[in-house]
């Protein structure tokens, strides 16, 4: 897998015309695309498979209900074929089982894989207290992430910052997916919890989502171009 694989591009963006030309401003660069729950409430299933035709997809939903519900959905995500599709891994143990179940029983070795999320980005630890969670952050991105594991997920999603304890924890084969990833030449926006794609991949991330730094530059695919050779000069 070489280093543009590796990246998928978050295309935080409703308008399906919009998504498509930034998709398209990428084409021939190898990268993969992730799309969300703003595109997929406006768009559908059909909006995701035109816009993403081509690429391979993260479909970036983050389910989290009763068990029943979450498998029903899974089943149905397993039409668009995702490479990736995400769980809330604060779901519970049982949630997370039954969507590894129905993506097993919907697509077979064509399954998505499924990733949890662990603590999200734009959360910090005055925002888990405030909800009632047990901090530090750290420790509940272990936790979570051992529950996700146990439950046969493929990988979780982290804050850069939880990938080498992860890593350290979860063993080689578990899937760690980080967001919250900042090229040193780009803002931070909404992220409270960032570091650069060569600080990602040498902690042991195996995939980053990278989007605003990408796609607001007046050229994507160079954008792009030189975050990989960030990454290839820090490995």
């Amino acid at each position: 897998m070489n280093t543009a694989q590796r990246i998928f591009v978050g295309i935080d963006r409703s308008d399906r015309e919009g998504a498509t030309r930034e998709i398209g401003r990428l084409a021939g660069s190898g990268c993969a695309v992730k799309l969300g729950l703003e595109y997929f409430v406006a768009n559908g299933p059909e909006g995701v498979r035109a816009a993403a035709a081509g690429h391979r997809l993260f479909l970036d939903l983050k389910l989290h209900d009763i068990p029943n519900t979450v498998a029903g959905a899974t089943r149905s995500a397993c039409r668009i074929a995702p490479h990736f599709l995400t769980i809330h891994a604060s779901g519970g143990m049982a949630m997370m089982r039954a969507a590894v179940e129905a993506a097993r029983e919907a697509a077979g070795d064509a399954a998505p894989r499924l990733l949890a999320i662990t603590v999200l980005t734009s959360l910090d630890a005055s925002d888990l207290d405030a909800t009632g969670q047990r901090g530090p952050v750290a420790d509940q991105a272990r936790r979570l992430a051992d529950l996700a594991q146990r439950a046969g997920v493929a990988g979780v999603v982290c804050s850069p910052h939880e990938v080498a304890a992860l890593r350290a924890q979860c063993g080689p084969g578990f899937v760690l997916v980080t967001p919250g990833i900042r090229p040193a030449w780009a803002a931070s926006g909404d992220q409270k919890r960032i570091t650069t794609p060569a600080e990602a991949i040498a902690s042991g991330a195996d995939h980053l989502v990278i989007g605003r730094p990408i796609t607001q530059a007046p050229d994507p695919a160079e954008a792009l171009a030189r975050i990989c050779a960030e990454i290839e000069a820090g490995a």
